[in-house]
């Protein structure tokens, strides 16, 4: 029966752990000292080697050779996740007490012993405090923070490092070339960095892609189409896009990975792995490695992923001219003219005959503004963007110029719309009805009545909302 290449290339000595000499070496020292402690405490990332320096370190203390196929007596591995109450662990009080069968020390490794619940970690407490002179206690975990500050104050602590992506492309290529696995270097880079700093996990998505690459071989296309991910230029494309603020450009390229069946997540973490590449030459991508690592608590990530990309990207409202032509402020100027003591009246001057007129100076004419159909866009809305007409129906509206004033109402409403989920859709239906050029203003409170007499009486009373009667 063929064995999975991360059994098979298991280490069996502490010279062969790849990646954590700071541990292996003052392990290795303390054996030749003859520095025995009662009690280890290993710590780090999954798939970094805990569990295979547990048991070469029990085997060399002793002194015994390693076989992970030949379990020993003295040697007894238990899972905490499934022998986590309090009764397992004052059975191996119990057990403790009794002298090893052929070997120096009796060794006890408890894997993941986070997991064993606080009446038993207090159980164990004990033993650990006043253990026999035969027993020796080895602990892994991958979540050291929650363990007890008085188990970690009576073991000795070794930190694990994750794997870093060159030695575990190393590695495995070491093994790819055992096994005659034809790939090429791209390809066992992608695999390493996919391994996220475990190397089981990259060891075994080496085992699985073995048998996809045939004569050919693998390379970096195959990887990801047979994981599931997004090309290399797809993902460089979506940075661009989110650089360059182009939004139909990016809902374009969301649309292809969707099609293409990658996860939202999945991209978001190639995303993420991009832009910490890239992170010191691009020091404006900060904010959004900081938005994309949001993604993966969202339950609908995908969405999510639009919202955190869209929004940096979205068009932004265009800055109005406060100048106003002088057709608009000569009212002003003649309701102050009549406000002014009038001078004496006097004799027109004398009229000039024969005398031209000058010629009138042409006014450029304003161009023209697109009236928005209200009516259209609520029914456009209610069809593609159901979540912005429920909010949009219950506002009332003004068209001022170029700007498109909505009155909310409310300061709830007026923060859905502003949302950039809604805002991003809303600015897409306006688009698709020629009134793209609008800008957007949202204001909490009804629209102003029409009536002059009623919006004074509005002022008076502290606001309110016209309401027909008809």
């Amino acid at each position: 029966m063929p064995v999975a290449l991360y059994r098979k290339y298991r280490s069996k000595t502490l010279d062969e752990i790849v990646g954590q000499s700071h541990v292996t070496e003052v392990l290795s020292r303390a054996l030749e000292q003859g520095s025995i402690a009662h009690a280890y405490l290993l710590t780090g990332p999954r798939g970094v080697g805990k569990t295979s320096i547990a048991r070469i370190l029990a085997h060399q203390i002793n002194k015994l050779p390693y076989d992970e196929t030949s379990p020993h007596l003295d040697i007894i591995e238990i899972d905490a996740a499934s022998n986590n109450g309090v009764e397992d662990v004052r059975e191996l009080r119990e057990k403790v007490q009794v002298a090893p069968v052929s070997a120096e020390k009796k060794i006890y490794i408890i894997d993941e012993v986070h997991m064993l619940s606080k009446a038993a970690f207090n159980a164990l407490l004990k033993t650990l405090e006043e253990p026999p002179a035969h027993a020796v206690f080895i602990l892994a975990t991958t979540d050291s923070d929650k363990l007890p500050a008085t188990i970690v104050s009576r073991t000795q602590r070794f930190a694990f490092r994750a794997i870093t992506p060159a030695d575990a492309t190393k590695h495995l290529r070491h093994i790819a070339d055992t096994e005659k696995i034809k790939i090429d270097n791209d390809a066992l880079e992608l695999i390493a960095i996919r391994g996220d700093g475990s190397f089981r996990d990259s060891i075994s998505l080496l085992d699985q892609l073995r048998s996809i690459g045939g004569k050919k071989g693998i390379d970096r296309a195959l990887v990801e189409s047979s994981l599931g991910l997004a090309p290399a230029e797809h993902v460089e494309k979506l940075l661009d896009a989110y650089d360059t603020k182009d939004l139909h450009k990016i809902v374009s390229l969301l649309d292809e990975s969707e099609a293409a069946g990658v996860q939202p997540t999945v991209l978001t973490t190639q995303l993420i792995q991009t832009v910490r590449r890239r992170i010191a030459e691009s020091p404006q991508l900060l904010p959004l490695l900081d938005q994309l690592l949001e993604v993966a608590k969202s339950p609908k990530p995908g969405i999510k992923l639009l919202t955190v990309l869209g929004s940096h990207a979205s068009p932004k409202p265009k800055t109005i001219a406060l100048s106003a032509p002088p057709a608009e402020i000569s009212a002003p100027i003649k309701k102050l003219e009549k406000m002014a003591v009038r001078p004496a009246p006097q004799s027109p001057p004398p009229v000039k005959e024969n005398t031209p007129e000058p010629p009138k100076k042409r006014e450029a004419p304003n161009p023209p503004i697109l009236e928005l159909d209200w009516p259209r866009l609520l029914d456009h809305t209610r069809e593609q963007y159901v979540a912005v007409y429920s909010v949009l129906s219950k506002c009332g509206y003004e068209q001022d110029g170029s700007t498109l004033i909505l009155y909310t109402k409310n300061a709830f409403y007026k923060k859905k719309l502003d949302d950039s989920k809604h805002r991003i859709n809303l600015q897409k239906s306006l688009a698709e009805l020629g009134a793209g050029e609008l800008v957007i203003e949202t204001i909490p409170t009804p629209p102003p009545p029409k009536d002059s007499q009623a919006a004074a009486v509005a002022a008076i009373m502290g606001g309110g909302e016209e309401v027909s009667v008809e």
